[in-house]
């Protein structure tokens, strides 16, 4: 679970998260634990979102 550009991972998974909240979506440990391993690196990193009407 990585984009192709690796300077684009903590962009990647804040855009991944931010969809499954927008959209309510569950996430199983496997996926958490690949978000989690993805956004290991990313300090700055911030998730923003608008839930889905």
């Amino acid at each position: 679970m990585e984009p192709p550009a690796k300077e684009d991972t903590c962009t990647y998974a804040s855009d991944w998260v931010a969809t499954k909240l927008r959209w309510k979506l569950t996430a199983d440990s496997a996926e958490v634990k690949a978000l989690r391993t993805a956004a290991g690196g990313c300090k700055n990193a911030r998730v923003t979102f608008r839930p889905a009407a």
